[in-house]
């Protein structure tokens, strides 16, 4: 009986995924595919790889996306866990009347939807357009900014930042360190699992964002790899395998940070905290 439920569940594991596998896995096949190919749903490699390649890094800016594209997401990545670090340390190791009522405050601004700030945001970074022309319209500033303070992170911050250790903060005031100096030599080699996992999310989000970028990007030489692809497919005679080809790249950072990471990944969401 325990054999044949153990059979039931390696059934179930392995077409899950299945699955899982197969969109990667047909995306993976259709970019040695021609495009004709693609669309009548060929299943088996084609020959066409390196010409998919070819039209991808010579007649597109596939270059220019994927540099502008590591640009965002690093600086955004970077920024993200230093501040939401900063703040979710600050509010949960300091404490200063009012600040519960202020991080109540900033969880409200999750409820609101992008979509709903977007044109003020617009309208903001297009009068910076005309006194700060590096952070207006059109700059990769104008993508990071908006997205390096988010509640989210300040929120899985504090409530990771339960877990630390409070004497540790109160031995690095004894031994003379600055409250700098507590949060980067002890709070942050502590809370590694933490920034892993903030950092895989930020990465990804980074990464993946497409409507922002859409509305404040407006030259060629700018775009990420969503718009480069978005704009691949918007053809009157769209090159699907060309398409593959570029979902293909533009996956694999995203796929190989996760990877790397991914053991401190589970540990970091759960709350756990090693030295």
């Amino acid at each position: 009986m325990k054999k044949l439920k153990n059979v039931g569940v390696y059934t179930f594991l392995s077409i899950a995924a299945i699955v899982s596998i197969f969109p990667f896995l047909w995306m993976v096949v259709s970019m040695t595919n021609k495009s004709v190919d693609v669309t009548k749903g060929r299943l088996l490699p084609g020959s066409h790889l390196i010409e998919n390649l070819n039209v991808l890094f010579e007649s597109v800016n596939m270059v220019t996306a994927l540099v502008n594209s590591t640009i965002i997401a690093l600086i955004t990545t970077f920024l993200t866990l230093l501040i939401g670090s900063l703040a979710g340390y600050g509010f949960e190791i300091y404490r200063t009347p009012g600040k519960d009522k202020v991080f109540n405050i900033l969880l409200l601004s999750m409820m609101i939807p992008f979509a709903a700030i977007m044109i003020p945001l617009y309208r903001l970074f297009g009068r910076l357009s005309s006194t700060v022309p590096f952070l207006g319209i059109d700059t990769l500033a104008a993508v990071i900014l908006p997205t390096v303070i988010t509640a989210f992170f300040i929120f899985l911050f504090r409530q990771n930042t339960k877990m630390f250790a409070k004497e540790l903060v109160e031995a690095g005031r004894i031994d003379g360190l600055s409250e700098l100096g507590i949060f980067f030599r002890i709070y942050v080699p502590t809370m590694k699992t933490t920034y892993a996992a903030a950092a895989i999310i930020a990465f990804m989000n980074s990464w993946n964002n497409y409507l922002w970028p859409l509305v404040v990007l407006q030259s060629p030489e700018k775009q990420t790899i969503p718009l480069l692809i978005s704009n691949l497919g918007a053809g009157y005679t769209p090159d699907f395998g060309v398409i593959m080809t570029a979902i293909v790249i533009g996956t694999l950072p995203t796929a190989v940070v996760f990877f790397v990471m991914q053991k401190y990944f589970v540990e970091g969401m759960m709350g756990s905290v090693k030295g």
